[in-house]
């Protein structure tokens, strides 16, 4: 999207564990990252901190950036800057942050704030596998462009973020949220209890009889791959079981939206094993009450990761049909196709590409 402009735009990725500074032209970025403690149980020191992780970035400049633009965990009223409300993982910012004013005020530049999973799937749409799609299609002689995408990141939540016809959707309150659907198995939970980091381990737990509170999810990994010891089987179907309630969080996703979908975050490192199950969630059916069987997801689900699923993708089922009492011919795109795509850029570099191009875009408004 601006991967020619020479403009700079300070970024920053917020976690409750972690914060990473950096500075992108161009949709790359020209200084090394700076991590440093988030502090989120103590306001002061964690505005110290952001403020001393900007400082720090423009120092390695030579130029002042025109912008700061970054993601911040919600629930916030992001157009405003004010962070507030339930934030397990910032609790110094429940009762309400103006962080975006105070930023402003500090730096004297404009700050534009939004959510991690609006700005991954942003910067996805804009600078990663969205641009990738379309090029691999025309180069492959397709005749489709695709502009709906849903980004989701899987991690210690489950996030989510909408771009449709290449605009970010951040809706009417800033709350585009996947984590409090209905779980697919347990219907009274929450999808992120079956989607996240703490569901690979409980669900290894269960089906294991042993105690994982000390294993990460690279640990199943590593025993799933035989070369931990543990229950491969168990760690396996902990992966599978993650990967069915999030196929079901997806098919709902590809249904509202029509959208191709683009999955990044820590835990994709298992897609071996998570993947399979999720696919076949979303191509999954239903039945009418006269027993008709209907597809869940309308539009063909395609493995975008798969270089035969993708050829088949990319062809599609273009055909030639005349305008009626006229000679003239029009393409017929007959096919009606999504598919699923493993992030190529990561998480982390997605959410400042979203940051970059979203400031950008709204600076040029």
């Amino acid at each position: 999207m601006y991967r020619s402009d020479n403009r700079i735009v300070a970024t920053l990725d917020a976690g409750g564990t972690n914060l990473v500074f950096g500075a992108m032209r161009g949709c790359e970025y020209i200084t090394e990252t700076i991590t440093l403690p988030s502090n989120a149980d103590n306001l002061d020191l964690c505005l110290e901190t952001i403020v001393s992780g900007f400082t720090q970035v423009f120092a390695k400049l030579d130029e002042k950036p025109v912008a700061i633009s970054f993601a911040f965990p919600g629930p916030a009223d992001y157009p405003s800057g004010i962070i507030g409300g339930f934030l397990p993982n910032f609790p110094s910012f429940r009762h309400g942050v103006a962080l975006g004013a105070f930023l402003e005020e500090k730096f004297g530049l404009p700050v534009f704030i939004n959510n991690d999973g609006d700005l991954y799937a942003f910067g996805e749409a804009t600078g990663g596998i969205l641009p990738e799609i379309n090029k691999k299609i025309a180069d492959a002689g397709g005749t489709k462009t695709y502009k709906n995408l849903v980004g989701f990141t899987f991690g210690t939540g489950l996030g989510i973020g909408e771009v449709i016809n290449g605009q970010l959707n951040t809706g009417n309150n800033s709350c585009v949220e996947a984590f409090c659907l209905r779980h697919r198995d347990r219907p009274n939970l929450i999808a992120e209890d079956g989607a996240s980091i703490r569901a690979i381990t409980r669900e290894y737990a269960l089906l294991s009889g042993e105690d994982a509170s000390s294993l990460t999810p690279y640990d199943i990994f590593l025993i799933a791959e035989g070369q931990k010891p543990g229950n491969p089987d168990a760690a396996i179907k902990a992966f599978e079981m993650f990967g069915f309630v999030a196929g079901d969080v997806f098919a709902i996703a590809a249904s509202l939206l029509d959208a191709v979908i683009v999955v990044g975050g820590g835990l994709t490192g298992a897609m071996k094993y998570i993947k399979p199950a999720l696919l076949r969630e979303m191509r999954s059916t239903l039945s009418t009450v006269k027993g008709e069987t209907v597809a869940r997801v309308q539009p063909q689900v395609f493995d975008l990761d798969s270089d035969d699923d993708f050829t088949l993708f990319a062809k599609g089922d273009p055909v030639e049909i005349e305008v009626p009492g006229t000679s003239r011919k029009v393409i017929f795109e007959r096919a009606k196709q999504t598919g699923v795509a493993t992030s190529k850029i990561g998480a982390s570099k997605a959410i400042s590409i979203g940051a970059y191009n979203y400031a950008l875009s709204q600076i040029d408004k």
